[in-house]
């Protein structure tokens, strides 16, 4: 069963920084606590040959801390952008060590650019698509290291009712890449 067993105040970090943003606004001084973090990649798969959208999923401590009944998120292939690359480049990475596919970098599109986490620190998320076949499985997938993630194949016919349904924990990308996937891809793809 997996559980929090402490939490302490960080001293020294890895991958966040918190702060303290003094501003202005209307003339009035004002204090925000934030937190530094890196921006990041995700990239919406969709998988030609099973007619199915590739996901993943893992545990999100933070997220075990609020539902200590289950931590564990359905999420897009992703990644920090922590390296001296293109974000694209990121994305291609992430998705062979996730997933287990090499695609091609001219076979990754740009859906789009947002922000995240915007009351706390505003990093900065670009979202891709690729369409994936068998031909490109280069290895299971589950990520590096330490990582335990989980490769979830989900077929489009129950997407719409997956993204509705509030067993399945799931982030916002998810939700938005699949509505841009029904409402600009579907008809391409198919």
């Amino acid at each position: 069963m997996d559980k929090i067993n402490a939490i302490k105040e960080l001293k020294e970090t890895k991958f966040i920084q918190p702060i303290e943003i003094n501003y202005t606004q209307k003339g009035i001084n004002k204090r925000w606590e934030a937190v530094l973090s890196h921006d990041s990649v995700a990239i919406l798969l969709y998988h030609k040959e099973k007619n199915a959208f590739i996901l993943v999923k893992q545990l999100r401590v933070t997220v075990l801390n609020k539902n200590p009944d289950n931590g564990y998120m359905y999420e897009l292939c992703a990644g920090i952008v922590d390296k001296s690359c293109s974000n694209i480049q990121i994305a291609k990475e992430e998705i062979l060590e996730e997933c287990g596919y090499d695609v091609p970098l001219n076979s990754i599109e740009k859906i789009s650019s947002f922000y995240t986490s915007v009351g706390i620190s505003g990093t900065h998320q670009t979202l891709y698509f690729a369409q994936i076949d068998e031909q490109m499985k280069k290895s299971e997938g589950g990520g590096i290291h330490d990582e335990e993630i989980e490769v979830i194949t989900l077929p489009i016919d129950q997407a719409k009712a997956f993204l509705f349904d509030e067993r399945y924990q799931k982030t916002t990308g998810v939700s938005l890449a699949f509505y841009w996937f029904f409402n600009t891809k579907l008809k391409q793809t198919l």
